[in-house]
């Protein structure tokens, strides 16, 4: 699904050909990839974590996190590479090719994905015969707290996530009158350091527990709020790329640990849907929204109202990472089941000291 929407997109015809259907056959593409995304995210992260060595679960559950700079630095390094060659054709047909080009990494993805064979946490789950008829609705009659609180965990990621890269490209380009390529190098140079970030921070999550991580990293967003529009305004072409790169810095600490923080606040049975409800729904109204939300900010009040927006999501955050605990230090989360009162244990588990 992800891989012929985002071919289509290269292939679609502009509003000189079609008129408003161009645009709107493009969102439609967009809430495709979105579907796409939604059901593979819970996926991935699982068979990661549930694979992996269950000491290292922030490790394991943040590999699959670092598919997002690797789409950011193939994404806007294509995109610059092109920009850089073909200038004049670059807006006419020449964004077309990266689009067309991400058939080969789906084929790729798709070739692995096929040859993964199911956890041993949920075969046991099958073989016990306790496979949920309808996971989806269980889990948010049994888990609506959790699912809420997930999503509320991502407010301090998510929202600035995207005003930090999709936003600022806009931004740098159009409100700064700075090269676009400028902004997309930033971007990508970013995107590199969250790769190596993103894992580095999950494994300091088993460490040093996956909330006091997570919400450092919330806290320093919000720190850097102020100061990261204040040095793009300098309108001084490194300064600038080290704004973009220093604020995604934060992001890193909230991305690292926070697969396994979200996932292993469900049992085992409902873990794919729970974990997945939780981290999408943090798209639909904190991700998607924002840059539109800094679009509104920026013209009606000026950027310090897109600083206080993130210093609010910030705020959200970490009241949902008091009330979410922290199951990073059990040493096996293959029965547990959260629930209203505490976290219980069935027979055959234990927790770490």
């Amino acid at each position: 699904m992800m891989g012929v929407s985002s071919a289509l997109v290269g292939v679609l015809p502009g509003t000189a050909a079609i008129g408003v259907a161009a645009p709107i056959l493009l969102v439609v593409l967009r809430v495709l990839q979105g579907i796409a995304v939604g059901g593979e995210w819970s996926g991935s992260v699982l068979l990661s974590m549930e694979w992996g060595n269950q000491r290292r679960r922030g490790l394991m559950a943040s590999w699959p996190q670092i598919g997002v700079p690797i789409g950011l630095i193939l994404g806007t390094g294509a995109m610059t590479a092109i920009a850089l060659a073909a200038p004049d054709a670059f807006k006419s047909w020449a964004w077309r090719i990266p689009f067309l080009l991400s058939l080969v990494l789906v084929a790729i993805g798709l070739w692995i994905r096929l040859r993964v064979l199911e956890t041993p946490m949920f075969a046991q789950v099958v073989r016990q015969r306790a496979v949920a008829r309808l996971p989806v609705v269980e889990v948010i009659r049994r888990h609506p707290k959790e699912i809420v609180l997930s999503a509320l965990l991502r407010l301090s990621e998510q929202a600035p996530f995207y005003i930090f890269t999709s936003f600022a490209l806009t931004y740098i380009s159009t409100d700064l009158g700075m090269a676009e390529t400028l902004a997309l190098s930033a971007v990508t140079a970013a995107a590199a350091l969250e790769l190596i970030l993103i894992p580095t921070f999950g494994h300091l999550s088993d460490r040093l527990g996956r909330k006091r991580v997570y919400t450092t990293g919330a806290v320093l967003m919000g720190v850097v709020a102020f100061p990261y529009f204040a040095l793009l305004n300098t309108k001084v072409a490194a300064v600038v790329v080290i704004a973009v790169v220093v604020a995604l810095i934060p992001h890193a600490m909230q991305y690292g640990p926070q697969a396994s923080l979200i996932a292993e606040s469900f049992p085992t049975g409902l873990r794919y849907g729970g974990a997945g409800l939780g981290y999408q729904l943090a798209s639909v109204f904190a991700g998607g929204p924002a840059p539109l939300i800094a679009t509104w900010l920026l013209h009606d009040f000026g950027w310090q109202a897109i600083s206080v927006y993130i210093v609010f999501a910030v705020l959200l955050t970490l009241l949902a990472a008091a009330m979410l605990p922290d199951r990073s230090k059990m040493t096996d989360i293959s029965g547990l089941v959260p629930n209203a009162v505490g976290d219980r244990l069935q027979p055959g588990t234990q927790a770490a000291p």
